[in-house]
């Protein structure tokens, strides 16, 4: 442990990042109750000023660390090999390149991060993208479900990473999902809001509605795009809120499951024919803040099952190209009577459900959902 004050200076791949993750990183001996104490005694210094382990720093700045801490010399990372095949999907995910970040296409099946029995997914593909010998490597900074296909951005530095992340957090991303959805919501566009928990006995892989008061906010606003006559609808989602599933969860509970969602459809969300079996959710578009004062605006293609499953119901990608609207007129007398009874309908259910005469546990069940109101998303 170092016995003298010493300073560094913060690099590139720092940039953007919180003082207290810089220690991490740097002078992982030292602990985050050290640091804070630091902090608050003055002695961490940031180009000369108190700093809190929450602020940011940038590259170039200079921190003065006390007495106690020495340097972590950090080798190049080792790298797992990439087979070709390995390489090519990679290589075809991408298809937006910016000075901060990859987008990909991410194909369904194909899990973000790696978990129990996953040893397939994005995250073990991102070597691919280091430029150089020594170069960053790029960095997840939001997720997708594995059978979920679409827009993923990957940050390709630690900053840029915190940049985006702090967007994502911070809801001014707008994420645009399509989704193919059983039968036809009665309201054709307006917001569900109902909270969400994690399901008992699902080992954490479930969520579910929870309105015990414990259950964590969650809101989407929809629009259906068109219909197949009551057979299925095309929705646009905009999630709100970032909760596990929600979106899946969320339209079953209204009794609109998504078209080859087992989990949370059960057998009521198959269609018969040549419609595939496979779950029609795609995410869309992103559009997001860049570092440096750009916008990313980036349109994913349907995968080919999706695609197929659209051209059979009679839609045309044309009708789904115009952004939803920031801001909803005004609304009307009938959508908020059509939502009221939604929501009387919902407690119906579930006080039928409670009493052991609620249907099946795959059946779909209706929620509240109320027309969107006015106001930026």
């Amino acid at each position: 442990m170092s016995a003298e004050v010493r300073q560094f200076t913060v690099g590139a791949d720092d940039e953007g990042v919180r003082l207290d993750r810089w220690f991490k990183r740097h002078l992982p001996q030292i602990g985050f109750a050290t640091i804070s104490r630091w902090a608050r005694t003055g002695q961490i210094r940031v180009d000369g000023k108190r700093a809190d382990p929450a602020d940011r720093v940038s590259a170039g700045q200079v921190v003065r660390v006390p007495p106690g801490g020495d340097p972590v010399e950090r080798g190049p990372r080792a790298r797992k090999p990439l087979s070709e095949d390995q390489k090519r999907l990679a290589e075809d995910m991408v298809i937006r390149t910016t000075p901060s970040a990859l987008v990909l296409n991410k194909p369904p099946g194909l899990a973000t991060q790696g978990g129990s029995g996953t040893f397939e997914h994005v995250d073990g593909l991102l070597d691919a993208y280091i430029e150089g010998a020594d170069g960053p490597r790029p960095r997840l900074v939001h997720r997708l479900d594995k059978d979920t296909s679409g827009v993923l951005l990957i940050a390709r530095t630690a900053g840029s990473a915190a940049a985006y992340s702090k967007h994502f957090a911070g809801r001014s991303a707008r994420k645009i999902y399509w989704a193919l959805v059983m039968g036809v919501p009665d309201i054709e566009q307006g917001e569900i809001d109902l909270p969400l928990a994690k399901q008992p006995g699902s080992g954490g892989e479930k969520m579910m509605v929870d309105e015990t008061g414990e259950g964590l906010t969650a809101r989407t606003r929809y629009r259906v795009l068109d219909h197949a006559g009551n057979r299925a609808a095309w929705v646009e989602l905009q999630p709100l809120t970032g909760r596990t599933h929600q979106l899946r969860v969320h339209l079953a509970a209204i009794g609109h499951p998504i078209v080859g969602d087992g989990k949370y459809g059960g057998k009521d969300a198959f269609l018969s024919g040549t419609i595939s079996r496979k779950m029609h959710l795609h995410a869309r578009r992103l559009i997001i803040p860049a570092p440096g004062g750009d916008t990313i605006d980036v349109v994913a293609d349907l995968p080919e099952h999706f695609a197929a499953s659209m051209e059979n119901l009679g839609f045309d990608e044309a009708d789904g190209a115009a952004l939803p609207p920031s801001r909803t007129p005004p609304d009307k007398g009938v959508k908020k009577a059509q939502a009221k009874a939604h929501a009387k309908q919902y407690r119906k259910e579930r006080r039928g459900e409670r009493r052991g005469r609620g249907p099946a546990d795959d059946a779909p069940r209706k929620g509240p959902v109320r027309p969107a109101k006015p106001g930026k998303h």
